[in-house]
């Protein structure tokens, strides 16, 4: 991805963020001169992944299959300072824009529609080879359990959730012919590294292309506080 294009998107969210009336933390609009100046006071944004995280998957094409999100607060399972045991997170996602087959072997997640258009879920359960099962599936809609067939679609408006289990596939996408979806994740500790497991190949965090400076830093870019004096 350029880095013309992340810029965009960026400052395209906070517009959407705004009319949504969903307020981002400071640290959001932190320069990447004010990153370079802080300190370890700051240390618990940059070890847990906190702030903008947007990737294209590797698709090439953000439109169709790409993420926004931004990671309010999190824990962390490697690191014993970090006692939280929950995780937050706002998305963005567009109508027809695809967050490929994944799963994940501990991460618990409600993924919460904010406001917007309508988001589609598809689930699937793991099979034994690794695989979509052809099994249905049993899943909580706001405290109701549903039955759906394997594949199937669960398509969720403002205010309504869904509950992700462990090994439990799912994509999802904006509803096609409506707008964008804020959209709530709120889970157990989420941890990108070692916890996300896609059915086909992707590339998680994208490659940039440096076409002009950067407006915020993503999660994956902050220079550490032994870089800087405090």
């Amino acid at each position: 991805m350029r880095r013309s294009e992340i810029n965009r998107l960026m400052r395209d969210a906070v517009r959407f963020f705004q009319e949504q009336r969903f307020h981002l933390p400071p640290f959001a609009f932190w320069s990447p001169e004010e990153w370079r100046k802080k300190g370890y006071e700051a240390d618990e944004i940059r070890d847990n992944g906190l702030g903008w995280d947007i990737t294209d998957f590797g698709s090439g094409d953000f439109g169709k299959v790409g993420l926004l999100l931004f990671t309010l607060r999190n824990g962390n399972v490697r690191d014993p300072r970090y006692r939280k045991p929950y995780a937050e997170k706002a998305l963005i996602v567009g109508p027809g824009q695809v967050t490929p087959w994944h799963y994940h072997k501990s991460k618990m997640e409600d993924i919460i529609v904010r406001g917007g258009g309508r988001l589609v879920m598809e689930l699937a359960l793991k099979a034994p080879d690794g695989g979509l099962s052809d099994e249905p599936v049993r899943v909580s809609v706001d405290g109701v359990v549903r039955e759906v067939p394997a594949r199937g679609r669960v398509v969720l408006g403002p205010g309504e959730s869904i509950t992700v289990e462990p090994d439990m596939y799912h994509t999802f996408y904006g509803e096609e012919g409506g707008g964008k979806v804020l959209v709530g994740e709120v889970s157990s500790v989420n941890d990108d590294a070692t916890d996300n497991f896609f059915l086909e190949p992707v590339g998680r965090f994208p490659e940039i292309e440096e076409d002009e400076p950067p407006l915020y830093l993503l999660c994956t870019e902050y220079p550490s506080a032994s870089e800087e004096a405090l």
